[in-house]
């Protein structure tokens, strides 16, 4: 086993330590950053969908003001958004750099996707369902955490999954930049220092995790589809 490990990953075990610490690092990312990404996708997903002309809150204004946000979010590459917003994460985080200072940039980064996805989800929820609920006097509330979010599970944990093959290539890009994690360790040592073995086992790493989450994401479908 020793021999194959040497054979194909030569340099394995020498920045085998550094490499789990990159993963962690992309693990921290993937959890604070994509925890608030998935609350306030969900949130202002629900909030286009109720808020637009015709929904169950109109309110003309505050649609707009989200719907054109996300849309001039989402115009601006990833890379430049990082930059423009460093002095935000000082300002929220106390850094522009490390994956502290990613956080606040992976947060803009995603938010305007998934948010994006969630409303088309929650928009294609039967008409019916809405206005029974209303017929039976149910609450705003009531509707949006007990129809619209309840019976749209299975749609928001593909667009979740969706989401998530975006986020983890963006944590790279962020990473490649100065934010650390697996991006930043395939960049220095896959390319800059022609390390091959380095840039096919981060591949590999990432492979894996997004798979795991596809698995879980698809047991959830099934749990929750009737």
């Amino acid at each position: 086993m020793n021999g194959l490990i040497q054979t194909y990953l030569p340099h394995l075990d020498r920045l085998g330590p550094e490499l789990i610490e990159c993963l962690m690092q992309t693990g921290i990312m993937i959890a604070v950053s994509g925890t608030i990404a998935w609350v306030l996708g969900i949130a202002i997903g629900v909030l286009l969908v109720i808020c637009r002309p015709g929904g169950l809150c109109e309110n003309r204004p505050l649609f707009l003001f989200f719907d054109k946000s996300i849309d001039i979010l989402r115009s601006i590459p990833f890379i430049i958004l990082i930059v423009l917003l460093i002095p935000l994460s000082r300002f929220l985080v106390g850094t522009g750099s490390g994956v502290t200072g990613s956080f606040v940039a992976l947060v803009f980064g995603t938010v305007p996707f998934f948010s994006r996805q969630v409303e088309t989800v929650l928009s294609d929820m039967n008409k019916g369902l809405i206005e029974a609920s209303l017929a039976m006097g149910f609450s705003v509330p009531q509707i949006i955490f007990g129809v619209y979010l309840k019976e749209s599970i299975p749609g928001i944990t593909r667009v979740t999954m969706i989401t998530f093959v975006s986020f983890v290539g963006i944590t790279a890009i962020a990473g490649a930049i100065g934010a650390g994690g697996l991006g930043d360790f395939a960049i220095r040592y896959g390319y800059q220092m022609g390390y091959r073995d380095m840039i096919w086992l981060t591949v590999v790493i990432i492979l894996v995790v997004i798979s795991l989450v596809q698995c879980l994401g698809q047991w959830i479908i099934r749990q929750t589809t009737h």
